[in-house]
C-alpha cells in the first residue's frame, strides 16, 4: 500500500448496482458480466482513457462507513461536460488523498483478498464516499480508497 497526494477529482460514467456486503457475493458477478454483454464500455463517449472503474460509492452511511446499501457503478473515466447515455449514471471520485492497494498484475481472483486487507486497515482515515477499483489496460489492478483530508499513513 502507498498513499498518493490529493488528485483532481474524476467523473466515471457507468451502470449502477445497488447493493450491500450482505448481498455482494450474489450481485456484483453478474453486474460485471452485465457491463461485458452490453458492451458498457464501448457506449460510453468521451472516455479519458480505456481503464475501467469499479466506484463504490453512494453509501448508506457515507463519511462513516460502507455498512448497509451502496452504488457500485462500473465504467470508464470522462470529462465533466460528457453526457449520461440512457441508462447509465454517473459519479465523481473526489479530490482527495488515496491510499492505493495493488492487486497482482492480472489476478482478478485476488481482488477478494486484497479487499480483505483494506478492511483490516483500521487505521486509515477513510472517506466512505468513493472507493475504487482501477482495472488498467496493461493488467494493473488497484484499489484505492479515499483519505480524509490532511492524511497519511
Amino acid at each position: 500500500m502507498h498513499i498518493v497526494p490529493a488528485e483532481n477529482a474524476l467523473r466515471i460514467i457507468g451502470i449502477e448496482l445497488r447493493t450491500s456486503n450482505a448481498e455482494a457475493m450474489q450481485t456484483i458477478p453478474p453486474h460485471w458480466q452485465r457491463f461485458h454483454e452490453e458492451g458498457v464500455l464501448a457506449r460510453i463517449a468521451g472516455k479519458l482513457s480505456d481503464e475501467v472503474y469499479a466506484v463504490y460509492t453512494h453509501f448508506e452511511n457515507a463519511g462513516l462507513n460502507n455498512d448497509g446499501i451502496y452504488s457500485l457503478i462500473i465504467g470508464a473515466p470522462v470529462s465533466s461536460a460528457e453526457p449520461v447515455p440512457p441508462g447509465m449514471t454517473h459519479a465523481v471520485l473526489p479530490a482527495c488523498a488515496r491510499a492505493v492497494f495493488p492487486v497482482p498484475q492480472g489476478r482478478f481472483d485476488q481482488v477478494g483478498p486484497v479487499w480483505q486487507t483494506v478492511w483490516e486497515r483500521h487505521d486509515l482515515p477513510k472517506t466512505f464516499i468513493a472507493e475504487v477499483e482501477r482495472y488498467r489496460a496493461d493488467g494493473q489492478i488497484d484499489i484505492c480508497i479515499g483519505l480524509r483530508h490532511g492524511a497519511s499513513a
